[in-house]
């Protein structure tokens, strides 16, 4: 081994006095990093911005007297759908409606329901008309479409039981009115 023509150097004798001083130095750092610390965020996320008014409820078919002649009977609303037809923000409501016969198959009617504030629910359109002797399935609202399956008979000579005609049909609303497109016009059942 060869030793060092250098004298000793001051650093390689430790003595207690340059562990205080290191040590010293090291909490003066800490204490100066926690003072230099940013100051507490104070920025917030926006919330989006709220709707004040409360949801609108849709037009309840129990309120309405629908266009039907049922001869005392009185009506049943077989299904109902909300849905906002207009784009207004409000739901309306579409109801599949026929008198209240104790057996057999009575046509159905589509009707559209609509309330203003305060108002009674009042039929705004009709999309079938039970004049029609259509019987309804398959009914739905999507995406502001009114869909539904139509059964009739082909002729007066077909039971009225057994509905020899099928036919797809659906409504949008366009501008002021509702616009039917069809398809299937005459398949047999």
């Amino acid at each position: 081994m060869q030793t060092s023509a250098l004298p000793d150097l001051a650093h390689t004798a430790t003595k207690p006095v340059h562990w205080l001083a290191t040590a010293a130095a090291m909490a003066a750092v800490v204490a100066l990093a926690g003072l230099l610390q940013p100051r507490t965020a104070t920025a917030t996320a926006t919330a989006p911005e709220k709707r004040t008014s409360t949801p609108v409820a849709a037009p309840d078919p129990a309120e309405v007297d629908f266009p039907l002649e049922c001869g005392g009977a009185g009506t049943t609303v077989a299904e109902q759908a909300p849905g906002d037809l207009d784009g207004d923000g409000r739901p309306e409501t579409v109801a599949v409606v026929h008198c209240d016969a104790g057996s057999g198959t009575p046509p159905s009617g589509i009707y559209v329901l609509t309330q203003g504030s305060g108002a009674a629910p009042r039929v705004v359109a009709t999309l079938v008309d039970p004049a029609d002797r259509k019987t309804v399935t398959d009914f739905a609202v999507r995406e502001g479409r009114v869909s539904a399956t139509l059964l009739g008979y082909s002729s007066l000579e077909v039971p009225r039981c057994c509905p020899d005609q099928e036919e797809q049909a659906s409504w949008r609303y366009r501008g002021k009115t509702f616009v039917r497109t069809t398809g299937d016009l005459a398949r047999a059942v």
